[in-house]
């Protein structure tokens, strides 16, 4: 699952996608805003992403 946070990571095929947008939003709320992003999925059902940002 952290996986997913990886520059690079991707599950499209070659030259469909860059795989920066989720390490670009993990890069966004934790280091721009010392918050927390995560995720939960389940095959057939979907997939839950949770973000804390601290007040």
């Amino acid at each position: 699952k952290t996986k997913i946070f990886q520059q690079g990571y991707t599950t499209k095929g070659v030259g469909k996608g860059t795989g920066l947008g989720m390490a670009i939003a993990h890069q966004i709320v934790t280091e721009k805003h010392g918050g927390q992003i995560s995720c939960d999925s389940t095959v057939g059902q979907g997939t839950i992403f949770r973000i804390i940002i601290p007040r």
